[in-house]
């Protein structure tokens, strides 16, 4: 009976109609119009309400409900009927509040929480702009704004006043960006190679989750790098202990090895206990150091070393989740990676097949 009837209001259309309505049911923005209009175009086909709801289009009853509206008011009864809801809650100045609340703690609102959450948000949120949203309203907020649950990263502030803090930044970065083309500037650091693999993130089917397993009793390598970024190269040493020895041999392969044409090497490094050491100072003052220049980086500032992006990228690419047995196994796809990525191709030891 419905689907006659609907058959009967079809055939009341013009042609222009009917050729907006199948252009709506393929290209219309709004999902629930695309939706509503295929639905018509089913049942002038002959295709029962059963049938489009085993078809997974929508439920049985929207069906006779979207054959309702198109009976009643034709074209213009599929339309979206929600702007006649009112005036929108979610204003521009509600949501740039919700941005500067989400880079806040709720601790700084009197609350005991340190995190938030989406009820927390809307009530603090109707406390400062007086209005108040669903929880499901939030949430669709959040995920348009971009804004979602993430790990936040830990810092230790720079004991440092900030006005000395820039000064020496500052003079770093002229020093790269006006060097000399017969002097070289890197940036040192170690990074800890543990047999027991880092564990993070990875695509999982749902309701199963994958195992790495561990050799329980873990082993330790450590590199020490210099990071060139003017020719983009990395060199570096092991060692198996982080002392200023390890240090030391990389700052001797960098003056006799990388860089024995060059008038100055300008080491650029963090405040780790083996860079200034007695031991260390010692061997800089000997005759075949004199080429080699060391500069400090503030305390806690990790993120103006260049290098610590390089040890990311090697735990991302090879310690985590790895399945190596041996250390022996896991320092040599470490040799692998840095070597492919000093040829300039950052991929090639993702996209390598093992033997």
């Amino acid at each position: 009976m419905i689907r006659a009837k609907v058959v009967r209001s079809w055939q009341t259309l013009s042609k222009r109609q009917r050729n907006e309505l199948r252009r709506l049911a393929n290209r219309a923005r709004d999902a629930g119009l695309r939706g509503r209009c295929k639905v018509i175009l089913a049942l002038v086909r002959g295709t029962s309400p059963t049938l489009i709801a085993r078809g997974g289009l929508c439920a049985k009853s929207p069906v006779f409900r979207v054959a309702g509206r198109f009976l009643a008011g034709g074209l213009a009864g599929l339309a979206d009927r929600r702007e006649d809801n009112g005036r929108l809650k979610v204003t521009p100045a509600y949501q740039a509040e919700l941005l500067r609340l989400v880079d806040q703690s709720p601790q700084e609102f009197g609350y005991r929480r340190p995190t938030w959450t989406q009820e927390l948000l809307i009530l603090v949120l109707a406390e400062r702009v007086d209005i108040a949203v669903s929880a499901s309203t939030m949430s669709r907020l959040l995920d348009r704004m971009g804004v979602g649950l993430k790990r936040p990263k830990p810092i230790v502030q720079c004991p440092w006043r900030p006005a000395r803090r820039r000064r020496r930044l500052r003079a770093i970065e002229r020093l790269v960006m006006h060097l000399p083309a017969d002097e070289v500037a890197v940036y040192v650091d170690e990074v800890d190679i543990h047999l027991n693999p880092k564990i993070g993130p990875d695509w999982m089917r749902r309701g199963r989750q994958k195992e790495v397993p561990t050799p329980g009793c873990n082993q330790k390598r450590y590199l020490a790098g210099a990071w060139d970024p003017r020719a983009r190269r990395l060199v570096s040493v092991e060692g198996e202990r982080k002392t200023s020895l390890l240090f030391l041999e990389l700052l001797h392969k960098l003056a006799t090895t990388t860089y024995p044409d060059a008038r100055r090497v300008h080491i650029i490094l963090d405040n780790y206990g083996i860079h200034d050491s007695l031991q260390v100072r010692l061997a800089l003052k000997s005759e075949a150091a004199a080429r080699l220049e060391l500069h400090f980086l503030p305390p806690y500032c990790p993120d103006q070393n260049r290098i610590e992006r390089i040890w990311k990228d090697l735990h991302d690419n090879v310690t985590r989740n790895h399945r190596c047995a041996s250390m022996e196994d896991l320092m040599a796809e470490v040799r692998c990676y840095l070597a492919a990525r000093n040829r300039c191709r950052r991929h090639t030891y993702a996209r390598a097949k093992t033997a």
